[in-house]
């Protein structure tokens, strides 16, 4: 009997440990399909299925599309290049004689005005050339002198003269009017005048005739005398002229050891002291002139649009928070490459175009801008000019 009942028994325990694993499986399996469902409704979405990817992704491409119109809209306004430089007429001292420097001004990067004395070279020959040509001067003018007093001497002889040829002259006169009275009287009466009478005052007139006619050959080389010492002072003024060429020569000379600045601007590039021997032609010293403008060599396909008076924005690499102003002065007829000293010859087989560029002067406006005199700008110095050519 007690084996059936723990045979029993067990029997039982054993279903309840079935069933309860049972219940155990099916809890299991239904915690684990909750787990499941719950992961795939929590999933995310991938970026380019999401609406705001593609909102932001719209805004931005129409802003760089906006931005880029404006920047296309505001760039094609204006024509720049960085091959440009500042430009101006250097004026380059250089000596008309040759000879030592004994004196040369201290004034090195200094601004100087038109007329200053910058040099001096030592004089020797041409103070003795202007002495000598002084000279000749005085001695000429004392020949003009001498020439006149034969003038005036010339014509008092010729009143002189003149004077005495009065006296044949009435005789002739006389002598003539007695002629032909006799003459008309030996028409109305062959007796009325003798021969002899006749005879004496045709001799008489012929005598009278030829003193007055020797008298007036006296006057006429009296004048012809006074014609010849005219012309000796014209001479002697002549020579006056050249002498005083002389001397303006000589001075001229003498000038030429002195070199003065041409213009107003800044010395630069001095090459010699005092006691250095100079020959014509040996460069000195440079100025640089007050007024300068920029070269700006732009590219031919720059130019379509670009005009004489439009204004530009200068940038001077030295000073580029100085915002410099100015405006198109003029254009070069020709690109740079056609004024070189061995032009291109472009008539060949292996000929490769290149885009040529077209030096173009632009002025600085100081009333509108920045004086460029107030700042070491000089020749030579790399500038970026922006026109506005629209």
């Amino acid at each position: 009997m007690s084996s059936a009942s723990d045979s029993e028994n067990r029997d039982d325990t054993t279903a309840q440990d079935a069933s309860h694993d049972a219940d155990q499986s099916q809890t299991n399996d239904t915690e684990q399909g909750g787990d499941s469902g719950e992961g795939k409704s929590n999933g995310k979405k991938p970026l380019f299925q999401r609406r705001g990817f593609w909102i932001i992704l719209v805004i931005v491409v129409a802003v760089l599309l906006i931005g880029g119109i404006l920047y296309y809209l505001h760039a094609r306004q204006y024509e720049s290049t960085d091959d440009a430089f500042i430009d101006a007429h250097i004026v380059r001292l250089a000596p008309q004689v040759a000879g030592t420097l004994e004196k040369v001004a201290q004034v090195d990067n200094q601004h100087v005005k038109a007329g200053t004395l910058l040099a001096v070279i030592q004089p020797s020959g041409p103070e003795a050339q202007l002495a000598e040509a002084k000279a000749n001067a005085r001695q000429a003018e004392a020949q003009v002198d001498q020439a006149q007093a034969q003038v005036e001497s010339a014509i008092a002889a010729r009143n002189q003269a003149a004077s005495q040829a009065l006296a044949p002259q009435a005789e002739a006169a006389k002598a003539a009017k007695e002629l032909a009275r006799y003459k008309h009287l030996l028409a109305l009466d062959p007796q009325a005048v003798a021969g002899q009478q006749l005879d004496q005052a045709q001799a008489q007139a012929r005598s009278t005739a030829a003193q007055a006619a020797a008298a007036q050959r006296s006057v006429a080389s009296a004048n012809a005398q006074i014609t010849v010492a005219r012309r000796q002072v014209q001479a002697a003024q002549q020579i006056v002229a050249a002498r005083k060429a002389q001397i303006q020569q000589a001075q001229v000379t003498m000038g030429d050891l002195e070199l003065r600045a041409p213009v107003a601007g800044q010395v630069v590039n001095r090459s010699v002291n005092v006691g250095s021997y100079v020959a014509p032609g040996t460069q000195l010293m440079a100025i640089i002139p007050e007024h300068i403008w920029i070269t700006a060599n732009f590219k031919e396909t720059q130019l379509q649009h670009m005009r004489v008076g439009q204004p530009v924005s200068i940038t001077v690499d030295a000073f580029p928070d100085v915002k410099f102003v100015g405006h198109v002065e003029s254009f070069q007829h020709g690109a740079g490459q056609a004024f070189s000293l061995l032009p291109p010859q472009n008539a060949t087989g292996n000929y490769v175009k290149v885009v040529q560029r077209v030096p173009v002067r632009i002025s600085f406006d100081t009333k509108n801008g920045p004086d460029p005199s107030k700042y070491p700008i000089g020749p030579g110095m790399s500038v970026v000019p922006t026109v506005k050519v629209r």
